[in-house]
C-alpha cells in the first residue's frame, strides 16, 4: 500500500488545525482524517461517526503501529508545507495539496 496524495484542507478552530484527505494506491480514498493541536504536539485523528449513545467509533483506522506512524508521518509532512507555504496568488483557507508518501 502507498500514500499516493495527502490533501489539506486547512481551518481555524480551536484545537482542530485541518481537515486531511489522503488516496491510497491512486484508488482508494480516505475522507475527513483530521490534525489536531494536543497538549504538545500536533496529533491525526482517523475519521470516526458518533453512534447514538454519544461516543464516537473510528470508520477507519490502521490495524498496526507501523501503518499508523506512515499515515501520520505522510499526514503532518504535508500539513507543515501547506501551512508554511507563501500566501501570495492564493486567498486564506483554499485547498492544497502533496503528492506523494
Amino acid at each position: 500500500m502507498e500514500i499516493t496524495e495527502v490533501r489539506v484542507y486547512p481551518v481555524d478552530e480551536e484545537k482542530l488545525r485541518a481537515y486531511v484527505t489522503v488516496t491510497l494506491d491512486g484508488c482508494f480514498v480516505i475522507r475527513d482524517l483530521k490534525v489536531i493541536q494536543g497538549a504538545t504536539a500536533l496529533f491525526v485523528a482517523m475519521p470516526a461517526k458518533r453512534r447514538k449513545d454519544g461516543t464516537f467509533k473510528d470508520v477507519a483506522h490502521p490495524l498496526n503501529a507501523e501503518t499508523r506512524e506512515r499515515f501520520e508521518r505522510a499526514i503532518l509532512a504535508a500539513y507543515q508545507a501547506e501551512t508554511h507555504r507563501a500566501p501570495a496568488g492564493r486567498p486564506a483557507g483554499t485547498e492544497g495539496h502533496l503528492h506523494g508518501g
